[in-house]
């Protein structure tokens, strides 16, 4: 997996970090959206859900997350 297109520098802030389960939600009105931070997807709308840091500021999607649990070793709060 460490050849993994995916995976650039987000060991250095994404390793064992608390993530939380969430709709979207942006976090700043000019904002128009934010990308996780591995594959790039966009997310924009509160329709789409995907694993958020505690702080709000860096998203997962639910693929990415799944292929990098273990790797990163994340801790789920609820």
């Amino acid at each position: 997996m460490t050849n993994d297109w995916r995976l650039t520098n987000q060991l250095d802030y994404l390793k064992e970090r608390h993530l939380k389960y969430s709709a979207y939600e942006k976090r700043s009105a000019d904002l128009e959206h934010d990308h996780c931070e591995f594959c790039y997807e966009k997310f924009y709308d509160e329709s789409q859900y995907g694993y958020k840091t505690i702080d709000d500021y860096y998203w997962v999607c639910e693929n990415c997350f799944n292929d990098f649990f273990a790797m990163f070793k994340w801790n789920l709060d609820a």
